[in-house]
């Protein structure tokens, strides 16, 4: 459903970022706020997400159903030139004509009466992920095909199908790349009598190169997965969707979603070159948006860790952002998990640390690999469960110790991002889009990934606001 946007409400600092729908800006040189641009800096930095929340003065109805924007921002020889742009989706295109609302979405069905809802589709809203291929940036939405960018300016080309795709295939915005082989892993879910999860592996171009797939019970939701050494693992939560009500386009996708814990949660193991299913167990229920990283000890076992919550109602926290006041809070932990990937069984599963965190990310080399540290958005305050993350912190296996960077206050970073030193990718730069909510500006903040408790290295100025998105990519 749709609600009329109230003018006078109470909102969150945080809430100034998203209360009108950002202004795009064409390649800009940035301005430095302080520090200084590391010289081996050298790459582009991509992010995604809802852009625009309203049209005509309605509100969509879930935080994810906004219009997809990426912020570009190209970095050489200690310079660095940025631009935003929205997604030029056939649906965005047809809204921003008629100036009102029209699709439904995620957490929203079409608007108008019953018979001009009948037959209508989602729109791709593009406003997920980002994958960088060499020719190409792809914006991802997990309902169907990427739109496919230029590297350099942000211009939209149209759907990308990636030499193999249906054009009605999903194809998810959690991408997974090998560092040494180039590879990216990927999924999607389509949805019948019981869903079926299609798994895809491409090649360093993002061509596909091998496709499976799965029968799944019922019609879960499945958002991410996890590449641990040689396996492909999928955790699917024990969400339900009634099919009825969104064929006939009565109610959204979000609101048909039931929680089910008695289903448990499925744990879905395949061999990643391959693409077979090796295993699947039942285990616990418990809801994950997103996993951080995997690997295979010596033993042979998976381990892999995620963001945890007990139950689904982060879904209402994320649809209340869209109104800029959060009255449900959702608090998710970092948790580490080690499983038999012949069985499925758990092994051992623990909470490794017991603050709300979200957007957990391992420097790219290490993606399916054993990494030392996890780098996450968490909140600075424990008693701000109804608040959007105000921090970023790394957490550090080996002495199990958190290192806080400390924003300041009504200060909100996106997803830290890692940007490797091209002389030891280990080492590198940790790169995020602050907002701030006292001076209403937004600016891209650049750590040393081994201090961040320490000032930044650089703060560069953006020319207008960007809304808190979701994910993004680091190109060398």
């Amino acid at each position: 459903m749709t609600t009329t946007i109230d003018k006078q409400a109470k909102q969150a600092s945080w809430a100034k970022a998203i209360a009108k729908p950002a202004t795009e800006f064409p390649l800009t040189h940035l301005s430095i706020v302080s520090g200084k641009i590391p010289e081996n800096l050298k790459g582009s930095l991509y992010r995604n997400g809802p852009a625009r929340l309203e049209r005509g003065g309605m509100q969509v109805g879930h935080w994810f159903d906004g219009d997809g924007a990426i912020l570009a921002v190209h970095f050489t020889e200690g310079k660095a030139r940025a631009t935003y742009r929205y997604v030029q989706t056939e649906g965005y295109l047809e809204e921003e004509k008629a100036n009102k609302l029209i699709y439904g979405n995620y957490g929203m069905a079409p608007t108008g009466s019953w018979w001009q809802r009948f037959g209508k589709s989602s729109k791709n809203v593009a406003n997920t992920s980002v994958l960088a291929l060499p020719d190409k940036l792809l914006a991802l939405w997990e309902g169907g095909l990427p739109h496919a960018l230029d590297l350099e300016t942000l211009e939209t080309y149209g759907l990308a199908n990636l030499e193999g795709l249906d054009h009605k295939r999903a194809y998810s915005a959690h991408p997974k790349r090998d560092s040494q082989t180039g590879e990216i892993f990927n999924f999607g879910v389509s949805y019948g009598k019981d869903a079926t999860l299609h798994l895809y592996r491409s090649d360093r171009n993002g061509k596909l190169i091998k496709k499976n797939q799965a029968n799944l019970h019922g019609l879960p939701m499945i958002h991410d997965f996890v590449l641990a050494g040689d396996y492909l693992i999928f955790c699917v939560p024990p969400l339900r969707m009634n099919p009825f009500p969104i064929l006939l386009n009565l109610q959204s996708y979000s609101d048909s979603l039931a929680w089910k814990p008695q289903e448990g949660t499925e744990i879905l193991v395949f061999d990643r070159h391959n693409l077979e299913l090796v295993s699947r167990n039942i285990a616990e229920p418990w809801f994950q948006w997103h996993f951080g990283n995997g690997y295979s000890d010596r033993d042979g076992n998976l381990v892999f860790d995620l963001i945890r919550y007990s139950d689904f109602s982060t879904n209402q926290f994320l649809k209340e952002v869209a109104t800029g006041k959060i009255t449900t809070p959702a608090k998710g932990t970092l948790w580490q998990m080690r499983l038999n990937p012949q069985t499925g069984e758990f092994l051992e599963t623990s909470q490794v640390l017991d603050r709300g965190s979200e957007f957990p990310i391992v420097a790219p080399a290490q993606v399916g690999k054993n990494s030392r540290y996890t780098y996450l958005s968490v909140r600075h305050s424990e008693d701000q469960q109804t608040e959007l993350f105000d921090a970023i912190a790394r957490y550090d296996y080996q002495t199990n110790t958190v290192t806080e960077a400390d924003l300041g206050t009504n200060r909100y970073p996106m997803e830290p991002l890692f940007a490797p030193d091209p002389t030891n990718p280990d080492k590198g730069y940790i790169i995020t889009v602050v907002f701030d909510g006292d001076r209403e500006c937004s600016e891209v903040w650049i750590f040393d990934s081994d201090h961040l408790d320490s000032d930044p290295v650089c703060r560069l100025a953006l020319p207008s606001v960007v809304p808190m998105g979701f994910h993004g990519t680091w190109r060398s």
